[in-house]
C-alpha cells in the first residue's frame, strides 16, 4: 500500500505537482465551441419547444376547423382540412427552428444595445 506524505514539505510539493497537472490539462482539454444563436439552450428545451410547436399547429387548425363547421354546418370536413393545414405549419415552425439551431456564426452580445455585430451599418 503506498504512503502519504509524511511532513508537510512534502504535502506541499504533491500540492504543487498537483497544480501543475491540472494546469496543464487545463490546456490541453479542447473547450467547447460556443456557436449559434441558440447555443445557450439546453437540448431538451429545444426538444419540448418544438413539440410545442407542432402541437400549438395542431390544436390552432383543430380549433378553426371545428369553429367553421359549426358555423357552416359541413360536419368534420373543415376541422379534417385545417388539422393537416395546422401540422403543415407546426412542421414548418419546427424546420425553422432546427435550421436556426445549425446555423453557424457568433452568438449576439446579450448586453449589446445596439444593431447585432456581424450586420454593418450602411450610411
Amino acid at each position: 500500500m503506498a504512503e502519504g506524505p509524511r511532513n508537510d514539505a512534502e504535502r506541499q510539493a504533491d500540492a504543487a505537482r498537483l497544480r501543475a497537472l491540472e494546469e496543464k490539462l487545463a490546456q490541453k482539454t479542447p473547450r467547447p465551441e460556443v456557436r449559434g444563436p441558440m447555443a445557450d439552450y439546453d437540448k431538451a428545451h429545444l426538444a419540448w419547444r418544438m413539440v410545442i410547436e407542432l402541437v400549438a399547429g395542431l390544436g390552432i387548425g383543430l380549433g378553426i376547423g371545428f369553429g367553421l363547421d359549426y358555423l357552416f354546418g359541413t360536419a368534420p370536413f373543415l376541422m379534417v382540412v385545417f388539422i393537416f393545414l395546422g401540422f403543415a405549419a407546426g412542421i414548418k415552425s419546427m424546420m425553422r427552428s432546427a435550421a436556426e439551431l445549425t446555423r453557424t456564426g457568433p452568438a449576439p452580445d446579450k448586453d449589446a444595445t445596439g444593431p447585432a455585430p456581424d450586420m454593418d451599418e450602411r450610411d
